[in-house]
């Protein structure tokens, strides 16, 4: 059974861009709490809801795909 390295890369890929949203995200939700009178606040809060999200959509993504990669037969 042998890795497809492209695969591989493309998982690697991913979560390296999920890597920074994981601190970008909650650093932003928390911006937003200390200005709860400013009235970007529910915009600010929502962009830090989407990026932590969009951060565990592509953890979940980056860890499918490496699997994919070691444990799909020959494709």
């Amino acid at each position: 059974m042998s890795t497809n390295k492209e695969i591989l890369y493309k998982g690697i890929k991913l979560l390296g861009y999920a890597l920074p949203l994981l601190f970008i995200g909650p650093s932003v939700i928390h911006m937003s709490f200390k200005n709860q009178n400013h009235w970007l606040y529910i915009p600010v809060l929502g962009l830090g809801i989407i990026l932590c999200l969009l951060s565990i959509f592509l953890i979940f993504k980056g860890i499918k795909t490496i699997m994919r990669s070691l444990f799909d037969g020959n494709q």
